[in-house]
């Protein structure tokens, strides 16, 4: 119990990053900000923190049907945030603000932005993939490109980026990772990925390393079957996480755990990793 509210805490604290200039939040007064999170949450009753550890997957170009839907949770189920799909940049600012007005809690944000916001949305710029840029010498280079990702999703109302993938490609028949690795080096995914995270960072846009713990030497996409990591411990440790040590290092918000099934760290092989307790 205790780690859901502070995982909940969390949540709500990174909340206050990344709204319109109008919020008193945004003052860089920390003690405010603080005392703002502590008293939203001790007001909250259970059921609003229930609904705030979740979030939905939202599509700025659904029907009018399916926005009401999203309306509703967030008025009465007291959603704590979405996470935008397809669909284009100014019907996304759109939903954004009529999402926000609705709720009594800011909505936290999200996207899957991993070469900009490009990668989901029409009429928006896209950088190199992270193949690319892993092929470049000069990690400040990567870094700029964090920031400037960052800094469109922070104009966009967009407070977490779910990027970097630091997945180490190792296995050439991979079907989903490909192009979005920085290659299949520990050391160079690790420094061009922690790189991406102090951009964003230096953005105001909170990161997520993924997919924990690599998604790299797989033959299987695990969005249509559950792929077998079947490495002992040690050779995960020294080759799979390696990266998210150092983007821990690095500041990273938050770890995408991936949908897996990893023997080696979870015994019951009917529990991918994504709902393991190891």
């Amino acid at each position: 119990m205790r780690i859901k509210s502070y995982f909940l805490f969390l949540f709500l604290l990174s909340a206050i990053f990344g709204q319109s200039q109008q919020n008193p939040l945004q003052a860089m007064d920390s003690v405010a900000q603080m005392k703002w999170v502590n008293d939203t949450y001790k007001g909250m009753t259970l059921e609003e923190k229930i609904g705030q550890l979740f979030m939905v997957l939202v599509a700025s170009d659904q029907d009018k049907a399916s926005t009401d839907k999203i309306k509703t949770l967030i008025a009465e189920e007291h959603l704590g945030g979405i996470i935008f799909s397809t669909g284009g940049p100014v019907r996304q600012a759109k939903l954004t603000n009529e999402y926000q007005a609705l709720s009594k809690v800011p909505l936290m944000i999200g996207m899957d932005a991993e070469w900009g916001l490009a990668m989901r949305l029409d009429s928006t710029f896209a950088y190199p993939w992270n193949m690319t840029l892993g092929a470049i010498k000069d990690s400040n280079i990567i870094e700029e490109v964090g920031f400037r990702i960052g800094s469109h999703a922070k104009r966009l109302g967009v407070h977490f980026n779910f990027a970097p993938d630091v997945d180490i490609n190792i296995n050439p028949r991979n079907p989903i990772i490909g192009n979005r690795s920085f290659g299949e080096d520990r050391e160079n995914v690790a420094r061009k990925g922690a790189a991406f995270v102090r951009g964003m960072s230096r953005a105001g846009v909170l990161s997520s390393g993924k997919h924990f713990p690599g998604h790299g030497d797989t033959a299987v996409d695990s969005h249509k079957d559950l792929p077998v990591i079947p490495f002992e411990r040690e050779r995960l440790d020294s080759i799979e996480m390696y990266p998210y040590k150092e983007l821990i290092k690095a500041g990273v918000s938050g770890v995408m755990v991936a949908h897996l099934n990893v023997p080696a760290l979870e015994p019951d092989e009917k529990r991918p990793s994504s709902l393991s307790s190891s």
